[in-house]
């Protein structure tokens, strides 16, 4: 059965006209039926408080439609946006954060980033920086079996985009725009990239993404920018269109080419424009906010090339990530209490849980740095499911029940973890085969799933809800760590051959 196309509709400056754009909203989708989401760029609020926002913020009004916009682009703006990683500002609207991947249960791959570029240090609350593009193009481009992601929004121009293409109107793209952006968008590869900003509308020819006989063919990209709300010279504000996601389109219908397709605007004689070269490798970066659905599969399998692998051209995975400063849970890290350590695969670990709920309360942890399920390689995940399914018949040959739980919020490093049955945290699987999912809007817990599970409703050992409270001796550490080895062995997958 084919995929439905999401109904999409894309705005620019609301400049706080939140009226006019949700009336403008309801009217289309009267006539034209019910969208799925409408994506903001550009200023969503004004520089002057306004009585119209308290509405939706207090609930008088509610936006018709799931609204995702992006952050502060003044500084007059900034103080609507509380939260760096994302947060609900109103019902039905949400800041996406300052950058990231909205990732819908369908599959649909949104990249993001917030605010103007800066190349000054330190970066104003409304800006972006050298690193913080280098650090999403890094999350996403790093995955071997990355294509492009299905949208990317931002409110600046991308720079040189009129190169190769249609007039771009009184907008001078030579001169306007962001160079960071021009370099980001050449790496994502997005099928639309929407901007705002320049108060005016223009749809530049699609571009291709690949050099014709030297590259193999990839898809267009189309450029959309967007004008201002209910501007006086009725210049379009709202932009509305289908799309399947990428990862359901078959290859052939993803890569065909549309008659008025260009060159790349950002390459010069085949080569990338000089700017998207010159950005360096962040030193010390915060996690990019990844919004997910755990429903879907994550990565298709592959075979794993193995820690015995002998074929001289078996292929090596790929390096991961490197955390940005100590991490307690790399293994190769002098922060980690090794001596907890009670089985290593090749790309997972398992260690017990420093004041943990239970004796047996052990963590599943990549022996690479990654912050989060997503980010997992798909040999990486495979070893992931496989400590699973094996943990759940350890668990259930000593006639007990098992959670696991990630929080995937203010965490540098994914740890999925394991103890006795519980309740719902960020994600949450149970021995049922049931999953929980939710996604944190505002601020959240950071133990809320030991809290739950900790509490007199499940295992009735609330004094344990704060880990601090239950740490033991090193001594009391190894004598669990060598029981548990102990009795896991007879279920170690890692010593088959």
């Amino acid at each position: 059965m084919a995929q439905r196309p999401l109904r999409i509709l894309a705005c620019g400056d609301v400049d706080g006209k939140f009226d006019v754009l949700f009336n403008r909203v309801r009217v289309i989708q009267k006539k034209s039926g019910d969208f799925d989401l409408l994506l903001c760029v550009g200023n969503f609020f004004g520089t002057s408080p306004d009585a119209e926002w308290e509405e939706y913020k207090t609930g008088i009004k509610k936006a018709p439609i799931q609204t995702y916009v992006l952050g502060a682009n003044n500084q007059e703006t900034v103080q609507y946006f509380q939260d760096a990683n994302g947060c609900e500002l109103a019902e039905n609207i949400t800041y996406l954060g300052r950058k990231g991947v909205f990732v819908g249960s369908s599959g649909l791959q949104i990249a993001y980033l917030s605010g103007t570029e800066s190349l000054t240090e330190p970066v104003p609350g409304y800006s972006f920086s050298p690193k913080d593009v280098s650090s999403l193009r890094t999350v996403l481009c790093s995955t071997s079996h990355f294509k492009g992601v299905d949208i990317l929004l931002t409110s600046p121009w991308p720079k040189y985009v009129g190169n190769f293409g249609n007039p771009s109107g009184e907008v001078d793209t030579k001169k306007c725009g962001s160079a960071l952006i021009s370099s980001l968008a050449t790496d994502l590869k997005p099928r639309y990239h929407f901007a705002a900003l320049e108060k005016t509308y223009y749809e530049r020819l699609p571009y291709r993404n690949h050099v014709v006989l030297q590259e193999s063919a990839q898809h267009a990209t189309r450029f959309i920018a967007l004008a201002n709300v209910g501007n006086p010279e009725k210049k379009k504000y709202l932009y509305a269109f289908s799309i399947v996601p990428m990862k359901l389109m078959d290859a052939t219908e993803l890569v065909k080419q549309p008659p008025d397709v260009t060159e790349n605007p950002y390459r010069q004689s085949g080569k990338e424009v000089s700017v998207g070269k010159q950005i360096p490798a962040p030193e010390e970066e915060p996690a990019c906010q990844f919004f997910f659905d755990l429903n879907e599969k994550q990565g298709r399998k592959r075979s794993s090339t193995g820690r015995d692998s002998k074929s001289p051209h078996a292929k090596q995975p790929r390096k991961p990530p490197q955390p940005p400063g100590p991490c307690w849970f790399c293994l190769a890290s002098p922060e980690v209490e090794k001596h907890l350590v009670v089985n290593i695969g090749t790309h997972c670990y398992l260690a017990l849980a420093k004041g943990g709920l239970a004796d047996d309360h052990v963590l599943i942890l990549p022996i690479g740095h990654y912050q989060s399920v997503v980010e997992l390689s798909a040999e990486v995940v495979e070893e992931v499911e496989k400590y699973k399914a094996t943990l759940r018949r350890f668990f259930k040959s000593r006639g007990k029940r098992c959670v696991l739980f990630e929080r995937n919020y203010k965490s540098h490093h994914l740890q999925l973890q394991i103890a006795q049955p519980g309740a719902a945290y960020f994600y949450v699987e149970l021995d049922t085969g049931e999953k929980l999912f939710h996604r944190i809007k505002k601020n959240f817990p950071l133990q809320f799933g030991r809290e739950v599970l900790a509490s007199e409703a499940i295992l009735n050992i609330p004094e344990k809800s704060d880990w601090r409270q239950c740490q033991i001796s090193k001594e009391e550490e190894e004598t669990l760590a060598r029981r548990f080895r102990k009795d896991f062995e007879p279920f170690d997958f890692t010593l088959d051959d």
